[in-house]
């Protein structure tokens, strides 16, 4: 499925609202949502950058919320609660670029050699211990398909090449990615 882009400005502005209610103590004023695709229960992850540096990134691969909801969520998750970082102020807000992540369905893989650099993102499991990282990373960094899967297996907290364990379970998912500046809101 792919997103219009009055679809995509829809929750890039949703996700600014969310965090800017939130800082302000008020309730988030939803628009009227009646596009199929913003109504389709979907996983999102929202990351938020500022100066171009991480300050922020959570997001789910379920939802039994509609696509906007759950990008409503995820933006709060992102700024107030990811663990990395302190809960954003006030003052930040202005210096925050929103990129959104719509996520497909994740897709065991019993082969590495299915997954696309660029294309997929990786969700390793290996009992209690899991790890996501999204299929713009790789290309950010210029990673190859085996240090991606390493660097996923040392973001679920384990040892590069976890991978290569046959209980370490692989997914793949692939994502429309946008932001605010790729859609000229910035």
């Amino acid at each position: 499925m792919s997103l219009s882009r009055d679809e995509r400005i829809i929750l890039l502005k949703i996700a600014r609202a969310s965090i800017e209610a939130e800082l302000k103590g008020m309730a988030l004023e939803m628009p009227q949502i009646t596009s199929p695709n913003l109504l389709e229960p979907r996983g999102a992850f929202v990351t938020l950058h500022k100066h171009g540096q991480l300050r922020g990134c959570i997001g789910n691969f379920f939802s039994e919320k509609p696509l906007y909801e759950t990008v409503a969520d995820m933006a709060l998750q992102a700024a107030f609660h990811d663990p990395r970082f302190m809960p954003l102020e006030p003052h930040e807000l202005s210096e925050i670029d929103i990129e959104i992540s719509a996520l497909s369905p994740l897709k065991p893989i019993s082969n590495v050699e299915e997954i696309e650099v660029g294309k997929h993102g990786i969700y390793i499991i290996n009992g209690p211990y899991r790890g996501v990282l999204l299929p713009q990373v790789a290309t950010e960094y210029g990673w190859d398909k085996y240090t991606f899967l390493d660097q996923t297996c040392i973001k679920a907290g384990m040892m590069p090449g976890c991978w290569k364990d046959p209980n370490t379970q692989i997914l793949i998912f692939s994502a429309e990615v946008f932001g605010e500046k790729s859609e000229g809101l910035l």
